[in-house]
């Protein structure tokens, strides 16, 4: 064998040792609830891992426009509909497909909503590249998790125990308004969506497809982030895959949205009184699309009544 081959025998061992090395420690590292005291990130979003399996309708994805906007435990009690935001602040699309892979893993939904601006939000490769190294070793995410692992994370057991009794809604009441204004103004130019937007998209497609889930594009009511320019190119996006896009910027006349007091950041995100109008509206089309079973009565579903009680009182300041 000449020097050459060992070499490269050398060089292709030292590799396989390297991975085996970092698989073993991610099975360490990775947090073993999904609680913060476990070290688990983004807690509120993650808590659907804690949900009893196959008992969510429906799953939303975006960024910090979806939980500002979409209240789940509105339409349970309007309609007994079970739904979780797994929504994130600045979320990218590749996050958003992990959210929903690893949903899917314990979950089995008949509509997942993908909220549109996390689409225009802009991913460099190289993130998105690293975002796939650490779904294969989850120890280069969790690596600082070394000050607080604990003798049970050696055997790499896990087990979700948190959950969110908002469902991943983020509560906040405060108003900080801006001047009504016509912010949809129509225009023939179409917003492009970059290459690895669109790749995502797709991965969010197929695994919708695959599942037998029907994907619902849609755009919350925002003046500082949408733009008819926008709307065009998530119609096309929505035209070329078959997909339903509710576009909430021109149902005006349906939300009565105020922007003088349903916006906690001027017209960027809604605030609770502007959620509960774009909630009420998606329960009404929940109900009109005869999908769901109303489970308020299930004894399986008792505990999100229980949830219902420590959402009211949040929500009411008592």
């Amino acid at each position: 064998m000449n020097k050459k081959t060992k070499d490269i025998i050398g060089c292709i061992s030292f590799m396989v040792g390297l991975i085996i090395l970092f698989a073993v420690l991610s099975v360490i590292f990775v947090p073993k609830d999904n609680s913060r005291a476990a070290g688990m990130e983004a807690v509120q979003a993650n808590g659907i891992l804690g949900e009893k399996e196959n008992t969510i309708d429906y799953i939303i994805l975006g960024d910090s426009e979806t939980h500002s906007s979409f209240t789940p435990m509105q339409i349970w009690k309007d309609y007994g509909y079970t739904g979780y935001v797994c929504g994130t602040n600045a979320q990218h699309l590749y996050e958003s497909e992990k959210f929903l892979r690893q949903a899917l893993k314990h979950q089995s939904p008949k509509y997942v909503i993908m909220e549109t601006n996390a689409i225009y939000r802009y991913s460099s490769i190289e993130n998105a590249i690293m975002a796939k190294a650490e779904n294969y070793f989850p120890l280069f995410r969790y690596h600082d998790r070394w000050k607080n692992l604990k003798f049970s994370d050696l055997g790499g057991s896990v087990q979700y125990t948190y959950t969110n009794y908002s469902k991943g809604y983020r509560f906040e009441d405060r108003i900080d308004g801006v001047e009504n204004k016509e912010y949809m103004k129509p225009t023939e130019r179409t917003k492009h969506i970059t290459k690895i937007n669109r790749h995502y998209v797709n991965n969010i497609i197929n695994l919708c497809k695959k599942n037998h889930i029907e994907l619902i594009l849609v755009s919350t009511p925002s003046i500082s982030n949408w733009t008819y320019a926008k709307h065009n190119g998530i119609q096309k996006l929505a035209d070329q895959n078959g997909l339903t896009y509710i576009d909430m910027n021109l149902l005006q006349d349906q939300l009565e949205i105020d922007w003088e007091t349903d916006t906690r950041d001027k017209g960027d995100h809604l605030n609770y009184s502007g959620a509960v109008k774009v909630t009420d509206w998606l329960g009404t089309y929940f109900k009109q699309c005869g999908e769901f079973t109303d489970h308020r009565q299930d004894a399986a579903y008792q505990s999100w009544n229980k949830d219902l009680k420590r959402y009211e009182k949040k929500v009411s300041g008592k």
